[in-house]
């Protein structure tokens, strides 16, 4: 099955995707990785942890272990365009990690359902969030973001965005 871009306008957005079971929510990024997990009826996201990357193997290893405590039928990794809707080196960096995924069969089962949804401003609205919402001082804020707080919320963000345009 290949790894599908989920257009936010589309009439189909599920695509192939199962109709039940867990998906994961990926904010990946350069440092870390943000991890959310619907339930099982993919109504409501939940943030679960940040991932420090290290190396490709490790970083899919730790992934992997989350697929398996949650039984993951499904992912959806945030699709870093630029602002105008072009695809830059963080595209490119995105789509290989999910083809990466697909190589390990043991961790992310037979030919898994990837789809990439548009993640443009995700990260400012967690961090609007993070700012308005959450009564800290400044230091503690920074430190949300040091803590990968910020980064398993954009995994939420983009997950139940996804989730909700499927209209449940």
């Amino acid at each position: 099955m290949p790894i599908k871009v989920i257009k936010n306008d589309s009439n189909d957005r599920r695509q192939g995707c199962p109709k039940k079971g867990r998906i994961l929510g990926l904010d990946f990024g350069s440092k870390t990785i943000g991890v959310s997990v619907s339930d099982e009826a993919q109504s409501l996201a939940t943030p679960i942890t940040t991932i420090q990357r290290k190396k490709l193997t490790a970083d899919l290893k730790a992934l992997g272990e989350i697929v398996q405590e949650f039984d993951v039928k499904a992912y959806v990794l945030g699709w870093p365009v630029n602002m105008d809707g072009s695809e830059g080196a963080r595209c490119d960096a995105t789509r290989s990690f999910a083809h990466e995924m697909k190589q390990v069969s043991d961790l992310f089962g037979q030919d898994p359902w990837i789809g990439f949804w548009d993640e443009r401003l995700s990260t400012q609205a967690v961090d609007g969030f993070v700012d308005e919402r959450v009564d800290m001082p400044k230091m503690a804020k920074k430190g949300a973001k040091e803590s990968g707080l910020t980064d398993k919320l954009a995994a939420l963000h983009i997950l139940q965005g996804f989730l909700d345009s499927l209209g449940r």
